[in-house]
């Protein structure tokens, strides 16, 4: 018995390490990209840079904003594979948990891949009509208001419950392994974009390079996640984007922390020019 109980003091502890672990590196996310992203707020329409640069910051951008939120999956899957392990896996935990990470990571990226693809060609097209002091704010606000509606549908409330609850999802999809860690790991990540998209897109319609608009979005993320009530985070945030579009339509002078892009445009900031010198 003292066994036993010595026993779940140490899995209880070694998950403790693995959630300050996680947020430490958030921390550190969180303070790379407030460096890399100094001074390159637009607004709506931000340029996005060059892909290199665009990717490396897309990773420390999701590391930063996720890491907080995606602890309880990580420690369902640590919980899981410590579980399984004296019987079926002899791959140590720590590489299966950075592996598992690894692939939540690589979801993401792909998402970022596709913003960044469609961002492109959207810019391709130079439609006059998109700039702010034409259509763009209307745009802007169609596209927070309609994330506001997503956070009512049945996918966005099944994909938020398997984030909520990762714990049995993992337990029957399980796989032994590097390779079943990475796999677990994307498979996770494509029920948090199912969770997140309406808030990434929100990101995106405000200004992506914005470090205060990403503080807002993670925090609305982590609220919808690891609040103790299911439904009413986030009916308040479908709510408060319904509000917060209207307001980029209506009045965006009023709305704080957004940046107006000047000349109607959304032009380059003197950050961003340098960083594509």
């Amino acid at each position: 018995m003292a066994h036993a109980v010595r026993q779940g003091v140490r899995v209880e502890g070694a998950q403790a390490w693995l959630l300050v672990l996680l947020l430490a590196l958030a921390l550190v996310a969180w303070l790379v990209t407030g460096d890399r992203m100094e001074g390159m707020d637009s607004g709506p329409g931000t340029e996005l840079g060059t892909l290199g640069f665009y990717v490396g910051s897309w990773v420390v951008m999701m590391a930063a904003m996720m890491f907080p939120s995606v602890a309880p999956a990580v420690r369902a899957y640590s919980h899981e594979h410590r579980r399984r392990a004296r019987a079926e896996s002899p791959v140590r935990g720590g590489a299966t948990v950075a592996l598992f990470v690894a692939g939540y990571l690589v979801t993401w990226t792909a998402v970022g891949l596709a913003a960044f693809g469609m961002f492109e060609a959207v810019q391709q097209l130079d439609i006059a009509w998109l700039s702010w002091d034409r259509g763009g704010r209307y745009v802007a606000a169609g596209l927070i208001v309609g994330a506001g509606a997503y956070e009512l549908t049945a996918a966005k409330d099944a994909c938020l419950r398997g984030c909520r609850h990762p714990f049995d999802r993992l337990a029957d999809r399980w796989r032994d392994g590097l390779s079943g860690a990475l796999i677990l790991g994307i498979e996770h990540g494509c029920w948090c974009i199912g969770c997140c998209a309406g808030l990434m897109v929100v990101l995106f319609a405000l200004g992506v390079m914005s470090v205060g608009w990403m503080i807002f979005v993670a925090a609305l993320i982590a609220i919808e996640k690891l609040a103790p009530w299911d439904r009413g985070p986030t009916l308040a945030i479908a709510a408060l984007l319904l509000v917060l579009g209207i307001a980029v339509a209506v009045a965006p002078d009023s709305v704080p922390g957004l940046t107006i892009p000047g000349g109607g445009g959304g032009g380059m900031g003197p950050a961003m020019e340098m960083q594509m010198g």
